[in-house]
């Protein structure tokens, strides 16, 4: 936990001096019963001078507006900069998330992440400012408090001493119990973060398929399972406050045993028995206190563990150390080249590091040349790893093998901001996040970008994409689309994600399958504006049917992991069994058999498709 000065550095100076003057509280605490020492032994049993009792009541007056005093003191110290260590701290955990590559987000549910940006964080914030203060100001308490005890009744502070060592060892003891229970419970948190998630997405599945009661049954289950845990927390801490709270008891119990009859005989001062009563009885509050701050402690070194797990974590895609830049392009397009690219999705590892499935080659050298200004379509079987072929080119992964050049250099060796500023990627299920229109659109244009310009790329995009929808929506371009776009259609929404990766103006535009939510008329219309658009920019486009194969001056077939073929549409419908097969879809003829007059006809059919698409694009209104 030592980890955590790096971000409670800049607070550290007024944690440290808010920890002082609780200290001094707590000094001041102790100095009460010295008065009353003083105040027994003199004017009480002597003379009963009513001045000296009256200075003594005003003194301890005085040193109880100090204690008060004090801790307000430190209260106001540490709020503010307990703030800042857990912003700090949450705001390096979100540029973490963002630096880490694709894969890791895969592997981890939004749940397990927001537990830990919030809960976790919040409770780290509170052991620093307070339980750790207080832990360090209780066992000084307690030292200082057991010092004055054996100097004050030396007899009687020798058995509180006594009295505290099983204090000490239910102390370890609660550590051990409690830190397993406090880590299992903050992962349910999350797991059960996590299901509420994924339900409130999946919301119109679970009521489409009616089985609300299925998910409230799951929620219910995970949220029993955090229950027991908590409860097993507050049970393991109950124990060891009781013990804790009855132990000190005891003592004193004990001690007033010992102490009357030392008292009556004159070896121990009626004062000193006093003072010795009131110094253990502001000793045991922090004694019995000190369960509570342990499972504090034991609290935030979980959530510690937790939030360090995730910026321990070491990205698989990172920046290279020497970068290059890209060449200047000033005609527009990139080359693009994937020469023997192959990728394998990484081996999930279990709790002992060792592997729990075999890995998969997705793409076994995979060799393709994308011309600068030219499109070309990319045709393959589902699953084939045409989204994961797009991927490499921008780092969303890193190819295990091969390399991705543009113009002439390794993705790889590129900072990965100025490499996705110049690729722009749109998938087939489009993410718009909960903001206007206009902020979806623009998110990958300059921040500085004069708004008159601004908005005529916004209309140009949206134009392009035939997303003139908007205009009818309440607020127009201003509208907030909600989380997600869920509000839109699906069409609606991939147009909006296609006016987005268009608003940039890429050297290199991916298009991943972009118009399979659209009705036929829409897309074409939207085909036909996109020829125009792309115009000198490198781009590649997955197809599945031959209308979006419209698009391409090429088309490039994806098989078994590699490139089989490159070509146009006309000519891979005439040479190649596979690219009929895919575009046709005739799942039920056997992949790589003889050519029959059926073949012809379809393919035949196909490229009437294809001319029909442009045609109804020419005379679209």
């Amino acid at each position: 936990m030592l980890r955590l000065v790096r971000w409670a550095r800049p607070a550290l100076p007024r944690i440290v001096l808010g920890g002082l003057t609780a200290l001094g509280a707590s000094l001041l605490a102790l100095a009460v019963p010295q008065v009353l020492r003083s105040v027994v032994n003199g004017p009480l049993l002597t003379d009963g001078s009513r001045t000296a009792v009256v200075e003594a009541a005003g003194l301890v007056l005085l040193l109880g507006l100090l204690e008060s005093f004090l801790v307000w003191s430190r209260r106001a110290l540490v709020l503010d900069p307990g703030t800042e260590a857990e912003l700090a701290m949450r705001r390096d955990l979100f540029a973490r998330l963002l630096d880490l590559p694709v894969e890791f987000h895969d592997r981890w549910s939004g749940g397990q992440l927001l537990s830990r940006s919030m809960s976790d964080l919040s409770t780290v914030r509170r052991w620093m400012v307070f339980g750790l203060v207080m832990l360090c100001v209780s066992a000084t308490t307690m030292v200082v408090g057991i010092g004055l005890m054996i100097a004050t009744a030396p007899v009687l502070g020798l058995v509180y001493l006594v009295g505290a060592v099983p204090m000490v060892w239910l102390g370890f003891r609660f550590r051990q119990g409690y830190k397993a229970v406090a880590r299992k419970a903050r992962d349910q948190a999350g797991d059960l973060a996590t299901l509420v998630e994924e339900s409130v997405h999946g919301i119109r599945v679970l009521k489409g398929f009616g089985r609300g009661q299925d998910a409230a049954g799951d929620f219910e289950a995970q949220a029993a399972l955090l229950r027991d845990s908590e409860v097993h927390k507050a049970r393991t801490q109950a124990r060891v406050t009781l013990a804790l709270g009855a132990i000190p008891e005891a003592i004193l119990a004990v001690s007033l045993a010992v102490g009357v009859p030392l008292a009556a005989s004159g070896r121990l001062s009626v004062g000193a028995l006093v003072a010795y009563f009131a110094t253990a009885a502001i000793v045991n509050g922090p004694v019995e206190r000190l369960g509570q701050f342990l499972a504090m402690t034991l609290d935030a070194r979980a959530a510690t563990e937790r939030y360090l797990q995730v910026m321990d974590t070491t990205p698989t895609v990172a920046d290279p150390a020497d970068p290059v830049p890209l060449p200047a392009r000033p005609d527009g397009g990139s080359l693009v080249e994937l020469r023997g690219v192959r990728f394998a999705h990484p081996v999930r590892r279990g709790a002992a590091g060792a592997p729990t499935e075999a890995p998969v080659e997705v793409l076994s050298g995979v060799d393709l040349t994308l011309e600068p200004g030219r499109t070309t379509a990319l045709v393959g079987l589902t699953g084939s790893g045409k989204t994961t072929l797009l991927q490499l080119v921008p780092r969303l992964y890193d190819a295990t093998a091969g390399q991705v050049l543009v113009d002439g250099v390794d993705v790889r060796d590129v900072r990965r901001r100025e490499l996705r500023e110049a690729v722009a990627i749109a998938f087939e299920d489009p993410i718009l996040f909960s903001a206007s229109v206009r902020e979806n659109v623009l998110l990958g244009v300059p921040a500085d970008l004069p708004d008159d310009a601004a908005d005529a790329l916004l209309r140009e995009s949206l134009d392009v994409a035939r997303a003139d929808f908007v205009d009818d929506l309440p607020d127009g371009v201003a509208t907030v689309i909600g989380e997600e776009g869920l509000s839109l259609s699906g069409g609606q929404r991939q147009r909006v994600a296609l006016a987005r990766a268009i608003a940039v103006r890429p050297r290199v535009l991916l298009l991943d399958d972009p118009l399979s939510a659209l009705d036929v008329g829409t897309e074409a219309q939207v085909t036909a504006r996109l020829r125009d658009a792309l115009a000198g920019t490198t781009t590649l486009v997955v197809a599945h049917r031959p209308s979006t194969v419209a698009l391409a001056d090429r088309v490039a077939v994806l098989e078994d992991g590699r490139i089989t073929g490159v070509g146009t549409h006309e000519h891979l419908l005439a040479t190649h069994a596979h690219y009929r097969y895919v575009l046709t879809a005739e799942r039920d003829r056997p992949r790589g058999a003889s050519d029959v007059d059926g073949t012809v006809d379809v393919a035949e059919q196909d490229l009437l498709e294809v001319r029909a698409c442009d045609e109804s694009a020419e005379v679209a209104p």
